[in-house]
């Protein structure tokens, strides 16, 4: 029976929120699989026929680690070099540089931080600063033209600023899950309290909803594109996607650890075993 070894982290050593569909849909398919720490030096990675990161979730705070770990798993999904690209959201002018919608994004780092700032606020008016790697919402910061109080909780540098998606307060953000560069479902995502963040740590809430063709198609975009940049197939994909100027954009492409919101879209833990299935068929 092939083996998949399922990357979590040390706070969640039995993975993320509905992870026991995950091991139960690949066993369905002949596929025997096991979560494991990505820091546990007792894991022998090369004997996995694949490894999937899922929920290593501290991989923002320990990058140059975690990257180094990747780069010395065999048979890896998504690879090593996708997923150092993804962990520095830089990636977002990639994929505008290669035509894919995308929030507008500039990049930030202490030398241009006033004057980077100002500009980018004289052109929106309102922003949200980032850390170029980061995860869950943290160092997530709003500024307007009128006062700087909302860089209090500024993280170290570098850093990206983008306008303030207004929409993300009333329609939210909307999230197309891609398995082997197929657009599978989507989950509507709504922030709460008056916040801009849409994770339920911030009062935000989740549903699934129908795929539109319009989210499809953008989503199976910014994954072929990532593709392309690469010249690999990306194996799976959350895409969350934003309304800004009359128009669907990309706000975050995931290829590391995207949450598959199991407990809302319980059919993302079939369509993650199908590609698992998919690849080992394959000979990957």
């Amino acid at each position: 029976m092939p083996k998949i070894l399922l990357a979590t982290f040390q706070l969640m050593p039995d993975g993320e929120s509905g992870g026991d569909s995950l091991l139960a849909a690949l066993a369905e398919r002949g596929v025997d699989a096991a979560w494991a720490r990505w820091d546990d030096p007792g894991v022998d990675w090369a004997a996995a026929d694949l490894v999937a990161v899922r929920s290593t979730w501290d991989y923002y705070r320990r990058t140059p680690e975690f990257l180094a770990w990747a780069r010395s798993v065999p048979r890896l999904l998504n690879g090593a070099d996708v997923i150092a690209w993804n962990a520095d959201k830089a990636y977002l002018r990639d994929l505008a540089a290669a035509g894919v919608p995308t929030v507008p994004t500039e990049l930030l780092d202490d030398t241009t931080l006033v004057t980077g700032l100002a500009a980018a606020l004289e052109r929106w008016e309102s922003a949200v600063v980032k850390p170029r790697t980061g995860a869950g919402g943290v160092g997530v910061c709003v500024v307007s033209a009128s006062s700087y109080d909302g860089l209090e909780g500024l993280v170290a540098a570098p850093w990206i600023v983008q306008p303030l998606v207004e929409s993300v307060r009333t329609t939210g953000e909307t999230s197309v899950f891609v398995f082997a560069g197929t657009p599978a479902a989507q989950v509507q995502k709504v922030p709460g309290g008056g916040d801009i963040r849409v994770n339920e740590l911030y009062g935000g809430s989740s549903r699934a909803v129908v795929l539109t063709q319009e989210h499809a198609a953008l989503a199976e975009s910014a994954v072929a594109a990532a593709a392309a940049r690469h010249g690999r197939p990306i194996d799976y994909a959350r895409v969350d996607i934003l309304e800004y100027d009359d128009r669907l954009v990309v706000s975050e492409l995931e290829l590391i650890e995207p949450g598959l919101y199991l407990d809302v879209e319980p059919a993302n833990a079939t369509a993650f075993a199908d590609m698992v299935a998919s690849r080992l068929a394959s000979g990957a």
